[in-house]
């Protein structure tokens, strides 16, 4: 039997999971609502709010697997990407767990635990498959080999998409965090009601900085007309511009598919966790005869479930690391 402590800390959730022989017990999640009031992540807040977190997560995680600490296996955490700062605390706290009880110490890519995330339930993808990784600090297509050999095949030159939906929320005036309120707004309106651009990039690449920039001079312009603009038309602005993010995702999906041959075609991260991406694939998949993979809700956001199932699949490859390990803020798939 193969008992698996998971940590992630890559932001600004810290999170604590039990794994046994590749089953999720428990999956404790403590988010950090001190970022709401600055309307984005500040990262020396949330470096000090881990490290308050920490202890009590990962004991609540220990009590709700109904096991004790005696019998975990090995310590699987967060390495990278992320804030620098977020990242020490977790690390530092899995280093001592697991020196203090000579376990073995298990590194893990945040980008790759995302995508892992399809093998904690059923369905489970087969190798090889499309992963359209997308959150606040990311968007790529993976090309999935292997559990840890995968390939990369395009990603966002500047905004990642969920940093377009929060940079989009801060100009529409809605609260931190942006993105699931466009999404509850976008269920309300008329996709069609404003027309945006699409970004023309080569190959399997994105760009939202452009989008971002076109949805501030629509919303500008309209408010010089009409300052009542966004209060009388906030659900058709935030349907227009979740329908372009959504296409803009899209459209490189079937074109890596059309690429790579592979028709077995799943979500990962923040943003798989928004209605219409969701949907949208769904109904593609229904259309070109894929077989599509969209996680659970829970496992969409920053977990730990998902950290600790990489664990476990790296715990039978015997693939360990020294106490000398340190984070990176930047770590490729």
């Amino acid at each position: 039997m193969a008992v698996i402590l998971g940590i992630e800390s890559s932001c600004d959730e810290t999170s604590a999971s039990i794994c046994i022989d590749g089953e999720i017990k428990s999956n404790i999640i403590a988010g950090q609502a001190v970022h709401a009031k600055y309307g984005g992540v500040v990262p020396e807040l949330a470096s000090r709010a881990h490290q308050q977190n920490v202890i009590p997560t990962v004991d609540q995680a220990i009590q709700e697997a109904k096991i004790s600490k005696k019998e975990i296996d090995a310590v699987a955490f967060t390495r990278g990407p992320g804030l620098l700062g977020s990242l020490l605390v977790g690390t530092s706290f899995a280093k001592s767990f697991a020196l203090a009880r000579q376990l073995p110490l298990i590194e893990v890519n945040h980008m790759q635990a995302h995508i892992l995330a399809h093998f904690i339930e059923s369905p489970k993808p087969a190798f090889p498959f499309l992963c359209l990784t997308v959150s606040g600090g990311h968007t790529q297509i993976v090309l999935v080999k292997d559990y840890f050999e995968m390939e990369l095949l395009g990603q966002t030159l500047d905004d990642a998409a969920g940093e377009a939906f929060d940079k989009t929320a801060k100009i529409l005036n809605l609260p931190y965090p942006g993105g699931p309120l466009i999404d509850k707004y976008a269920q309300e309106g008329n996709p069609e009601a404003f027309r945006l651009p699409e970004p023309q990039i080569p190959g399997l690449n994105f760009s939202f900085s452009g989008l971002k920039t076109a949805i501030l001079y629509m919303v500008q312009g309209k408010e010089a007309e009409n300052p009542n603009f966004l209060q009388e038309n906030m659900a058709d602005v935030c349907a227009s511009v979740q329908s372009r993010i959504v296409s803009i995702l899209l459209n490189k999906v079937k074109k890596a598919v059309k690429q790579s041959g592979v028709k077995d075609v799943a979500i990962a991260g923040g943003v798989s966790a928004n209605s219409g991406l969701r949907q949208g694939l769904l109904e593609l998949g229904e259309k070109h005869n894929w077989n599509v993979f969209i996680p659970k809700f829970e496992y969409c956001t920053d977990n730990a479930a998902m950290i600790a199932i990489a664990g476990y699949h790296k715990y039978l490859k015997g693939e360990f690391v020294a106490q000398d390990i340190a984070p990176l803020a930047r770590m490729h798939v």
